[in-house]
């Protein structure tokens, strides 16, 4: 049974992406701080689907000690890594002149720090097995600048630059590394917004397009994959 990572799993594209591998006879870990979120959708998974390991891990993201520990507990689980995804993210709106200061030191620290210190903890055993297909929830925050943006629009610009440097880095290594970049999509974020969900993409379809990248064959990579509202950006 293959093995997947998924960070940021209990909710949104992260939730989405843990069922459809799921659904598709993958074993998998997640982490979350909440602990409660984390014992009811294990309880769920297990139901449907008796035949895999499910891992559900508590773990602040932003706290490089937790990566540390989660990815450690991983590993002793799971003796082959065949995904990891990294989607964990917070996205506050605000502009560099007067957001909060410690704001671009909180966002990077998720969105792009922890990425970096849980792929340099499973990059060892990738490059021993020699495979592996790392995912990096980038954003359309990554492709052009917009209004409020501010650090979220930085962390994403640097998790695309982090995603395209390790492909180079891996490449004769025989792993994989996709970045992709969701416009907007519906989940529980967007809720009171007053946007309407059917002007938004699903969850599903960003799920599905990671499945469709993974099983593509052996020789095949796809570098990055942008997906947009079919009515363009909000």
């Amino acid at each position: 049974m293959p093995n997947a990572i998924i960070t940021g799993a209990t909710h949104g594209i992260g939730k989405a992406i843990a069922e459809k591998l799921l659904s598709q006879g993958f074993s998998i870990a997640i982490c979350a701080r909440n602990v409660d979120e984390l014992a009811a959708l294990q309880s769920t998974w297990q139901q449907q689907y008796p035949a895999a390991t499910i891992l559900c891990l508590q773990a602040d993201l932003s706290n490089k000690a937790d990566v540390a520990v989660f990815a450690d507990e991983v590993l002793k689980q799971f003796p082959v890594i065949d995904v990891l995804v990294n989607n964990a993210g917070i996205f506050y709106p605000g502009n560099i002149a007067d957001e909060p200061d410690g704001r671009l030191e909180t966002i990077i620290s998720v969105n792009l720090f922890s990425a970096y210190h849980l792929t340099r903890k499973i990059l060892p055993l990738l490059k021993q097995q020699r495979s592996g297909h790392i995912f990096n929830m980038c954003s359309v925050a990554s492709l052009k600048a917009y209004a409020q943006g501010g650090s979220y629009g930085i962390s994403k610009y640097a998790l695309l630059g982090f995603s395209d440097n390790l492909r180079e880095e891996l490449m004769t290594d025989n792993i994989k590394v996709t970045a992709i970049s969701p416009g907007a999509t519906y989940s529980r974020s967007w809720e009171g917004s007053g946007v309407p969900a059917e002007r938004m993409m699903e969850c599903a379809d960003v799920a599905d397009m990671l499945w469709a990248a993974y099983t593509l064959s052996a020789t095949a990579n796809v570098e990055h994959i942008v997906l947009r509202p079919i009515k363009g950006d909000l």
